[in-house]
Order: C-alpha cells, then structure tokens, then sequence
C-alpha cells in the first residue's frame, strides 16, 4: 500500500469521472498513489462505470443514499484513517484537476512537514481556464476574502476542492467532522479554516482548474442554497456558533 489516498466524490458523473479515472491511470502518480472513488448513491450508471475499473486498482465505496459531498469526503477520511494512509488528496470528480498536479500538493507534506496543502487557481500562470461561468469567477474570488478576514491569514483559492492534508490532523479533537451540519459543501471550508486557525503548517500552491464545456455541466451547486454552504463555516466558525 501506498502513504497517498487520491479521492475524488461523485455523484451521476459517469462522462466526466470515467475521463477523470483515465487521466489518472495514465499519470505518472498512478505508481505512487491508491485511488478510491466516493460514490454518493449515483443513479446514471457511473457505479457500474468505476467498478469496470477495478481491475486496475480503482477502488470504490458507494453509499446507500445520498449523503451530500462533505458527508463523501468523511467516508473517504474514515477509510483513509483506517487504512493506515497517511496523506489524503481530494480532488473533482467532474475532471476539472488534472492529476499530474498531485506531486505539487503532497511533496510539501512529505519533505517539507506541511500538514494541509491547498491547490490554488490565482497562484500562478494557469489559473482557471475552460468554460468558466462569471458567477463562479465572482464567487471564488469573494469567498478567500472573507476566509481571510475570518482566519487573519491571506488565502486566495478556498473554494477549490483540489486539496491534500495529512491524516494526523483528525487525532486533534478540535477538528470534529462529525457534525450533521458538514454534510453537504460545508466540510471542505471547515477543515480549511480549521487548520489555519489551529496553527498547522499550511501552504497554497498554484494548481489549474478547467471548467467542461457548459453542455457537461457546470456544477451541481445550486445558486444561493449551495453558495450559503461554503460561506456557512466562515461564518459560525468565526463567530464561534459551532465549533
């Protein structure tokens, strides 16, 4: 077993994961990585599709009923943890990452002892590129301003999902992610915050982010629902409503 657990979540993403699963396959990481796919109760064929993978290592956990991308990204925590992984990478499962990437998020960890490396699309030359919506560019760019704000640390990309951290951090009590409201997009915001204002080693790094073109689909975030939960953690954790 590798030290690294790459995960993306999905749910009805047959098309882009099955491009996403095939890039990874095809990527240097693949000899120094496992791969597990969360499958948030998919119903458009995209079980079946991962598991057509197995044979090439693909691993896969399929929850029963849809619990909502942070309760996925628990899932893939829990298992990682009790695997005995040390270091987990989330990433899109709609092929927005490009897996190539994943050295520039985990050799931090592994020779520079960070404990929480989060990909950023406004570091660097690359940036955001494809299909990209305005709304979304508005609200990526309006988000680490307030997260800022909030953890009194300049952050530029904290809505991006590509991401990876060190296990450990879960043995601190203070980082609970068993909390009902976490379930949906509020979790990744949560450990963000968290270990910032934890005091762990934290650092950004310039990673792409591609959107598909707009007949794929965008996002399965919707307008004002979804866009209260990434900022909710911003805000009941800054004002100490929950912890």
């Amino acid at each position: 077993m590798n030290k690294i657990l790459v995960c993306p979540v999905a749910f009805n993403e047959n098309v882009k994961l099955k491009s996403a699963i095939g890039r990874f396959l095809q990527s240097p990481v693949r000899e120094r990585a496992d791969y597990l796919v969360v499958d948030d109760a998919s119903t458009d064929g995209t079980t079946g599709m991962i598991r057509g993978f197995a044979a090439q290592g693909v691993q896969t956990i399929r929850h029963e009923r849809r619990s909502g991308v942070g309760a996925a990204i628990r899932t893939a925590i829990k298992h990682a943890v009790a695997a005995g992984y040390e270091v987990l990478v989330i990433m899109a499962g709609n092929d927005k990452d490009n897996p190539c990437e994943i050295p520039r998020l985990v050799e931090p960890i592994l020779k520079e002892g960070c404990d929480f490396v989060q990909g950023s699309r406004y570091l660097g030359r690359n940036g955001a590129g494809g299909d990209m919506p305005f709304y979304r560019k508005a609200a990526t760019r309006l988000h680490p301003v307030l997260m800022s704000l909030a953890t009194g640390k300049m952050l530029t990309d904290t809505t991006n999902g590509f991401r990876a951290f060190r296990l450990s951090i879960f043995e601190n009590q203070s980082v609970n992610i068993d909390q009902n409201w976490l379930d949906h997009y509020e979790l990744e915001p949560y450990l963000l915050f968290k270990a910032v204002t934890l005091g762990y080693k934290f650092r950004e790094v310039p990673v792409t982010k591609i959107y598909p073109p707009q007949k794929l689909g965008y996002t399965k975030m919707r307008p004002v629902v979804g866009w209260w939960s990434i900022l909710k953690p911003v805000v009941y954790l800054g004002l100490r409503i929950k912890r």
